[in-house]
């Protein structure tokens, strides 16, 4: 059971059972038959499965966390436990975006000033690190803001508002958005996270027909694939981006441009050292921001 929850901790943090297979020296298949023997002996399945692709589901997300600190207790047997070093323990969820740039430094501040604190990072998308906040398997998450009011008992902090771009690659001509979008391959931004649900009403709204190639959630690999000239993207540029890829060409989409407001979101009833880390998180973003216009 132990090997099985340290492959379902891997594929949850690469988001593909090959990726997985890859970082912990199994094929995809091992993977594949590792996950189905933890489901059954678990009684519920841990993915969405389509085709090829698992995407990890309510279950799985809550099972997650639970399988982390088994991983971690498993760790420890045997190893005398410093009893400040568990005094403090705070569980934070984090979309991918956010655990690459503005988390680390937070982090780091947070264990400076509590040298005996521990922390653990979720990931996951918006909607799923929401819901377990709201169910107190969570302290807080730094998420995209949800097309929904909050529930009275939990609390959002604005963190950064950040544009969507139209990226096309660097030898795509012309500047107009609605041509370059509809001329060519589209790259979505995955409609399950509501980043690209607001990708969707956009293109929605607009009337604008897309020649979908790909839909995924990581903004890099996204990135990535227009560098590589697969096609367009709409994706927001996110708080850190100063400069893209020398592949690509960010359009500025004027006075239709639409943002993703980043936050932090916990439980109003939420513990001193949460509220620590989280003000910290705050600070790393600075006052709530928009990147610079495209170039």
């Amino acid at each position: 059971m132990i090997a099985e929850l340290k492959t379902f901790i891997a594929v949850a943090r690469v988001g593909t059972f090959a990726a997985a297979g890859q970082q912990i020296g199994l094929t995809q298949a091992a993977v594949s038959a590792q996950m189905k023997r933890l489901e059954d002996e678990l009684g519920f399945t841990l993915f969405d499965r389509t085709g090829r692709s698992a995407r990890i589901n309510r279950r799985g997300q809550q099972t997650l966390s639970q399988a982390q600190e088994l991983i971690e207790l498993y760790g420890q047997l045997g190893v005398r436990q410093r009893t400040r070093a568990r005094a403090v323990f705070v569980s934070l969820g984090a979309i991918a975006s956010v655990q690459q740039s503005m988390l680390p430094p937070a982090l780091v501040r947070f264990h400076h000033q509590l040298p005996g604190a521990r922390t653990r990072v979720v990931p996951g998308l918006s909607h799923a690190l929401l819901n377990a906040v709201d169910a107190g398997e969570m302290d807080a998450a730094v998420i995209i803001r949800p097309p929904f009011a909050l529930h009275s008992d939990l609390r959002w902090t604005p963190l950064a508002k950040e544009p969507f771009r139209l990226l096309v690659p660097r030898n795509a001509r012309g500047d107009d958005w609605r041509g370059l979008l509809t001329g060519q391959a589209f790259i979505r931004y995955d409609r399950s996270s509501f980043g690209g649900r607001q990708v969707d009403r956009f293109l929605r709204e607009h009337r604008l027909g897309v020649q979908e190639v790909s839909e995924l959630d990581e903004l890099e690999a996204i990135v990535r694939l227009v560098t590589s000239g697969l096609g367009a993207a709409l994706v927001p540029q996110t708080a850190d981006r100063r400069r893209w890829p020398a592949g690509v060409r960010a359009i500025d989409l004027g006075p239709h441009t639409f943002h993703r407001e980043i936050g932090l979101v916990h439980r109003v009833d939420t513990a001193d050292a949460v509220r620590q880390l989280a003000a910290l998180v705050v600070e790393a973003y600075g006052q709530p921001r928009t990147p610079p216009p495209a170039a």
